[in-house]
């Protein structure tokens, strides 16, 4: 098994559990802050990561360049443009279209690698990113009703295109976070991918410190109240960002990021098991999908 893969399984399951963190987190802090803290609390642990390699497995630091500096900063106000426009999906009644739409992250990511990198995922690869993508947007919309009125009517929705924006800009920062990774020419590929780490989450730390500073300064002190369940977030976001990152610069980002539907699989098990709801056949169906387009991924 190619080693990329269960570093992507680990980092879906890890950024499962951020996601429980910042949904808990939203019932004493807003949206801005709820997604600032994965990465002010990130912090820490990214700079961590990089001394533990330094340090203690003697590997030299990179040698940032200018490339490197600008597809972090692409990829840094991507992710947070993204995550904006998701969380500002919740506002609306019919936000599951949306959100839907916005899982067509991995094929984006395969049309932007190929824009910005010349990099054209296999025939097998495009059919298990679609595969998955079609899955997971089967599940998201598993409870709304299911017809070619409704269907059609949703493509041109305005939830439907904020969902669309919201995978486009991840899909961007998928491919701009390769980019970096990949232009820092080593020495390893977890320490490429631990600098890029920590120069992606400062640049964001500052960004939206400083937001917070000019449009709502309440917000700094409702986190501060919240520091414990912060500092588990920023440690499980952190730790799967590297995650990621690793990920990303072994294999392409569609693809990659193709395998991490998986966290569908373990967000939708928790719903099963632990919260006990009813599922239904289009859920079972996105579920099965899921999976297909998973295996024919590893055995490609």
């Amino acid at each position: 098994m190619e080693l990329w893969i269960p570093i992507t399984i680990g980092a879906a399951f890890l950024q499962n559990l951020r996601s429980v963190g910042q949904k808990h987190l939203k019932g004493v802090m807003g949206s801005t802050g709820a997604t600032f803290v994965r990465f002010g609390f990130g912090l820490p642990f990214a700079a961590l990561f990089v001394a533990v390699l330094h340090q203690l497995f003697a590997l030299p630091l990179p040698r940032l360049n200018s490339g490197f500096a600008l597809w972090v900063v692409v990829g840094g106000l991507s992710q947070i443009g993204a995550q904006f426009l998701l969380v500002y999906l919740f506002s609306f009644r019919n936000f599951a279209v949306g959100t839907a739409y916005s899982r067509t992250e991995p094929a984006q990511a395969a049309l932007f690698g190929l824009i910005f990198l010349g990099e054209l995922a296999s025939l097998g690869a495009f059919a298990a990113i679609a595969i998955t993508v079609i899955g997971v947007m089967l599940i998201s919309v598993a409870h709304v009703p299911m017809n070619w009125r409704n269907l059609g009517a949703s493509v041109v929705s305005r939830t439907a295109l904020i969902g669309l924006a919201s995978g486009t800009l991840f899909g961007i920062a998928a491919v701009a976070y390769r980019a970096a990774s990949l232009s820092l020419g080593g020495p390893t590929f977890m320490m490429q991918a631990a600098t890029t780490l920590l120069s992606t989450i400062t640049f964001q730390t500052i960004v939206m410190l400083a937001w917070m500073l000019w449009k709502d300064r309440g917000e700094l002190t409702r986190i501060r109240q919240a520091w414990k369940p912060s500092l588990f977030v920023g440690f499980v976001g952190a730790t799967a960002s590297l995650g990621w990152f690793a990920a990303m610069t072994l294999q392409q980002a569609a693809v990659v990021k193709a395998l991490a539907q998986v966290e569908m699989i373990f967000t939708f098990a928790a719903t099963v098991f632990f919260f006990r709801e009813r599922i239904n056949r289009t859920e079972i169906a996105g579920c099965a999908l899921i999976v297909a387009g998973i295996l024919l991924l590893v055995l490609i």
